[in-house]
């Protein structure tokens, strides 16, 4: 095995956002060389890597500049120039996860198809190149309202999605590449994160619940373990684990589903790295999912997904009416909350909706987390000066 730790070896990491950050924690507790690419020079991520390069994520020559200087390459965000990586993996650079992994979840028109081609239960969906095709869909009632439009590419925390409902709706969704999807009607929304190495070892965690802003559609709950039947977890895992087992991933794949009327488990979608959903493991489990990515990219044996504790996620955004200057109102409130911990992810600048933090609750009852949860969101705001 490869000496990873105090040593010369150099792991380049793609993107320096809060969850490149929370990976950072990881690499330095086992010491571990690093080095971040990302355009904005005041990421989260700048301050305390090894090595900061501003570069554009989506620049041939920047991505592959740097990934010449590194040992092994992973990511915090897959909005990436693949081409790039594909020449440098064919010159002998391990990239985790997969550059043809990437291609597959960088497109959800590919990824949907993937699903499709593999027997992978997925909502009905139909592609469109333009707006003017799904126009005429529509006209010639190939779709019908209600309808999820999703933008096939760039989609994140809840931006390129919208629930279509009428005329006025469909006027106003932008003229590019999409699906769009049968609005399902479903009972909770679940994600499964997984782990796989090299050598083919894989972990799941346990099932978790994510309760969802219905405006911003973003994330405001995650709830581990989900509150659902023994038997729907098992069947959600086992979808999590085809997903992860026909791409031929390797690294930490978070597989959000949807749970139906019929309980009937359908993926909604991926993200190759570590996960909103996953944030709760850091204060819950014994193996947090940014040691578990680590683990799994350098090919080191997985660590125990099992939760020591319930685990509730709570998202910090930036509040509505609020730009500028952050200020945490009310942190002090919340700190003196036993199992009550905030995580705070170094941007300065606040604005409607923003990620700007999350809090974790801790408690041996899933109902008093949820309960404390709740009084967390009320109690702390995200404003600015």
């Amino acid at each position: 095995m490869k000496n990873y730790f105090s040593s010369d070896f150099k792991l380049g990491i793609l993107g320096g956002g809060q969850l490149g950050r929370m990976l950072l924690a990881e690499t330095q507790k086992f010491d571990i060389h690093t080095a971040v690419l990302e355009s904005n020079k005041n990421a989260p991520c700048a301050a305390i890597c090894n090595e900061f390069v501003v570069g554009n994520l989506l620049d041939f020559d920047a991505v592959y500049n740097f990934g010449k200087k590194v040992d092994l390459l992973t990511i915090e965000i897959e909005n990436i120039n693949l081409d790039a990586l594909d020449r440098l993996e064919a010159e002998g650079l391990k990239i985790f996860p997969k550059p043809k992994d990437l291609r597959i979840i960088q497109s959800k028109a590919i990824q949907k198809k993937f699903y499709l081609n593999h027997q992978i239960p997925t909502a009905a969906f139909h592609h469109f190149e333009y707006f003017k095709e799904l126009k005429q869909s529509y006209e010639n009632k190939s779709i019908t309202f209600p309808f999820v439009w999703k933008a096939a590419r760039f989609g994140y925390d809840g931006n390129g999605v919208k629930v279509v409902r009428n005329i006025e709706d469909l006027n106003s969704l932008p003229n590019e590449e999409c699906i769009t999807e049968e609005l399902i009607p479903f009972k909770n929304e679940l994600a499964v994160i997984v782990a796989r190495n090299e050598d083919g070892e894989t972990k799941t965690y346990p099932v978790v619940e994510m309760e969802f802003h219905p405006e911003a559609n973003q994330v405001e709950y995650v709830i581990c373990p989900a509150r659902i039947d023994s038997k729907i977890a098992k069947k959600a895992r086992e979808v999590a684990l085809k997903v992860v087992n026909d791409l031929d991933f390797i690294g930490l794949l978070a597989v959000e589903m949807f749970q139906t009327k019929e309980d009937e488990i359908l993926v909604n979608e991926v993200a190759p790295r570590p996960h909103n959903s996953g944030h709760y493991s850091i204060e819950a489990s014994y193996t947090n999912q940014f040691e578990q990515h680590l683990r799994s990219v350098l090919n080191l044996p997985l660590g125990s997904t099992t939760s020591k504790v319930a685990g509730i996620m709570v998202n910090l955004v930036g509040e509505e009416g609020f730009s500028g200057q952050v200020i945490y109102q009310n942190i002090e409130k919340i700190i003196k909350i036993e199992g009550v911990t905030p995580h705070i992810y170094g941007k300065k600048e606040t604005r409607p909706f923003r990620k700007m933090g999350h809090v974790t609750i801790v408690n041996s009852d899933i109902d008093v987390a949820r309960k404390i949860a709740q009084k967390v969101k009320e109690t702390i705001r995200v404003i600015s000066k």
